[in-house]
């Protein structure tokens, strides 16, 4: 067998958010992709009830349309090894495997089983987090339920879905304020799953590579609010203020008073500079930083202008992993900008915005 990597992708969302019409209506489509489905439930609905051919007590089972489905009963480590060993000795048939969370579950944990054990990596390719959002019942699943907000931090694309059951302005505000929590996702409004399979495999949300998406309104958004302070950065979390919901939200023009914002325990900012960072000095902040906050750091990611070097160094992390690698050369017309976006819960901005300045290179 070759070594090329087995492709993975996380599916997650909300209880009730179509995660599993959205995943019947990708296996369908997977005209010529084998796909192996693990299933990390507690007695959600199966999968199994209409694409599955024959229920066994086994815990992998073949499906009428050529892809495999299993329950994991064990540890998701174990279930990975497992399916590749399996693959590997030609007893099971698969291109690329999609893990399938319960409603309640924090995605964090499953990525950082792609990257903590040897034998999970040298095999899988995690390749991204894929979120579903009920368009109805978001806004109070957000306000009550952190692992609802964790899934929104941890997500590489985003699907909101019955956005047609739910009124126009309040799916608007929904999209706002999942653009706050994670400005790295792109949203997309889905109806019945139907969602083209090139939007849910292949995204590349872990790759490092040099282009950083952000939310461009997102950025105009932050860079509004802070030269609306008077200076570069702001001490406050923006979602702290609610005085300045209309500087921020200015799209709306004045008289936005109705529109307050929700103080999201997940929350993220951007760090921008065009100071070149130290690179021993920036290496031993972040270090320091994801050993103190790792745990409430859901995402991050940059491209660094870093001293001394002439290609752009890129990062990402999950919690208290962070990787880095060198990336294309800076093109003699680019600016050469680092960005970073941190999207965790309860950061606090201005201590590492502070420790990351005085990272800088003198």
């Amino acid at each position: 067998m070759s070594s090329v990597l087995i492709p993975a992708t996380i599916l997650t969302g909300f209880l009730g958010s179509g995660k599993t019409t959205l995943l019947k209506r990708v296996l369908g489509e997977a005209h010529g992709s084998r796909i192996a489905v693990i299933e990390n439930e507690f007695g959600e609905e199966n999968i199994d009830n209409e694409i599955l051919v024959q229920d066994r007590d086994e815990q992998i089972v073949q499906m009428s349309n050529g892809c495999i489905c299993c329950t994991i009963r064990d540890d998701l480590r174990a279930t990975l090894s497992d399916l590749a060993g399996r693959r590997r000795r030609g007893e099971l048939l698969f291109d690329r495997v999609i893990i399938e969370t319960t409603g309640v579950a924090d995605p964090g944990p499953v990525a950082q089983t792609f990257f903590m054990d040897d034998d999970v990596a040298s095999q899988y390719l995690l390749d991204s987090i894929v979120t579903l959002v009920d368009a109805v019942h978001a806004p109070q699943q957000l306000d009550t339920r952190l692992e609802a907000q964790r899934q929104v931090g941890f997500a590489d694309r985003i699907f909101i879905s019955k956005s047609d059951l739910a009124d126009a302005a309040a799916v608007s505000q929904l999209q706002q304020r999942l653009r706050r929590m994670n400005p790295r996702a792109p949203q997309q409004l889905v109806h019945f799953g139907e969602v083209p399979l090139k939007e849910v495999l292949d995204l590349r949300g872990f790759n490092l590579n040099a282009r950083l998406e952000i939310d461009p309104e997102f950025l105009v958004e932050q860079e509004h609010h802070e030269h609306g302070h008077g200076h570069g950065h702001d001490h406050h979390d923006h979602d702290h203020d609610h005085d300045h919901a209309c500087t921020e939200d200015h799209e709306h023009g004045p008289g936005c008073a109705h529109h307050h914002h929700h103080d999201d325990d997940v929350k993220s900012f951007v760090f921008r500079a065009t100071q070149a960072f130290d690179p021993a000095r920036l290496e031993e902040f972040l270090g320091t930083i994801v050993q103190i906050y790792g745990p409430r750091m859901l995402r991050y990611k940059g491209v660094l202008n870093m001293k001394g070097i002439d290609r752009k160094v890129v990062f990402q992390g999950v919690h208290q992993l962070m990787g880095s690698d060198l990336a294309a050369a800076w093109g003699p017309q680019e600016t050469r900008e680092s960005r970073i976006v941190f999207i965790g819960i309860d950061l606090p901005r201005d201590i590492i915005e502070q420790g990351l300045r005085q990272a800088l290179a003198a």
